[in-house]
């Protein structure tokens, strides 16, 4: 039996604001020039340049791509104009740290992976507010980088006496517009991202089963009973003048109708199985475990049993687990944990194969953490070359509902 673990932080924890005084930003200005007002110099006189390329930028990949959304190249156009506009965002924030002491963290990457067909990614790119601030900050900079740029240089050889001082007035409203435009979005507008993607892929997801299940339906039960149809016209045709045939028709029927009953049990079961709705994960995850080729032991400690939805997930999870652990581990012995820790529903199925798997070798793998991030959850794979694998998934906790 494998070794429980803790149930892991599904989230990227919060970086801990450093302390007043703690070095977040330069000292205060004095006459002497030290290392901080040089810096802000040159920053200042890098203003000018820099927000020319980037006003220049913005403003041809935004007045192209908006002039060119009644044709089919616009919208592209402009979402790739729009990632661009990160990189410049991103450009700016280094700046800023290097040269201004400025500590910005970098906004949560645009969730594209994973995040349904091609044109629910180009929108998500079109509407992305990181993007639309820094092509914000882009237009601001210009005028301000021009008259920074005049300042700062005349001030080098007119008014360098008092120079520490206009550096720091003219870099504080610098950072006060990289801490307002290139910031991080706040967390609901990060999690308005992400529950967008993941409602993509279980629109997908949900789309693939329905096709799943048509084309089971189609070439396997339905074939079965149009020939189960024409065999029982045969023989009521042949009834009267030959009885023996006919006898013979209707115990192939008979035969393709037990087939066809079986195949829709196999589907039903694929659907949603009996076992789980009447008995719970210990009795349903029990009843896959017998079907694996591998001999495994499956520990299920649950005080109470989840919702119906994550009840469904955690079975079609290890399900689709120890499928991969008969097709493609070599393994011997195999284990399955599930367990309750807080808010928290913990998977874990090992097994001693060769090892080596991965999200990417085609094995469903990738599938099924989209499926776990769609509704919040989360999972991990381990598997060295070798082995063992060990792939835990986690679940939110959801309480069933009881019928009133």
């Amino acid at each position: 039996m494998t070794e429980r673990i803790p149930p892991r932080d599904t989230h990227t924890s919060a970086a801990i604001p450093a302390p007043a005084g703690a070095g977040d930003g330069p000292p205060s200005p004095r006459f002497a020039y030290d290392r901080h007002t040089w810096k802000e110099i040159a920053h200042l006189l890098a203003n000018f340049p820099l927000s020319l390329v980037g006003f220049v930028y913005v403003a041809t990949v935004l007045f192209t791509g908006l002039g060119l959304t009644v044709t089919v190249i616009g919208f592209p156009l402009l979402a790739l104009g729009l990632m661009g506009a990160r990189q410049l965002g991103r450009m700016e924030r280094a700046r800023a740290r290097a040269l201004l002491g400025v500590r910005v963290d970098e906004p949560s990457r645009l969730a594209l992976r994973g995040s349904g067909g091609f044109w629910l990614r180009l929108w998500l790119a079109v509407k992305d507010p990181v993007a639309w601030r820094s092509v914000l900050y882009e237009f601001i900079r210009l005028p301000w980088g021009v008259l920074t740029f005049a300042i700062t240089l005349t001030s080098l050889f007119v008014l360098w006496p008092v120079l520490p001082f206009i550096a720091r007035g003219l870099t504080n409203a610098d950072r006060a517009m990289v801490r307002g435009l290139l910031s991080p979005s706040d967390e609901l507008e990060r999690r308005i991202a992400e529950l967008e993607s993941d409602r993509g892929v279980v629109v997908d997801t949900a789309a693939a089963d329905l096709r799943r299940i048509e084309r089971d339906l189609h070439d396997g039960a339905q074939a079965r009973l149009v020939n189960l149809a024409m065999g029982l016209g045969l023989a009521k045709e042949k009834l009267l003048e030959d009885p023996d045939a006919a006898a013979a028709m209707v115990e192939e029927a008979h035969g393709e109708v037990k087939l066809a009953l079986q195949e829709l049990r196999d589907l039903a079961r694929g659907i949603h199985p009996a076992v789980l709705t009447d008995r719970g994960l210990d009795a349903a995850l029990s009843s896959v475990a017998s079907r694996c080729t591998v001999p495994v032991k499956v520990t299920v400690d649950l005080a109470e049993r989840p919702a119906a939805a994550i009840e469904g997930i955690a079975y079609f999870t290890v399900s689709e687990l120890l499928q991969n652990v008969s097709k493609h581990s070599g393994a011997r012995t195999a284990s399955v944990d599930v367990w309750r820790s807080e808010s928290r529903l913990l998977i874990q199925v090992w097994d001693d194969g060769r090892g080596g798997a991965s999200l990417d070798a085609g094995t469903g793998m990738r599938g099924l953490a989209d499926r776990l991030d769609a509704v919040d959850g989360l999972f991990v794979l381990e598997s060295p070359e070798g082995g063992p694998t060990t792939v835990t998934a986690e679940l939110p906790w959801r309480d069933r509902e009881t019928a009133g």
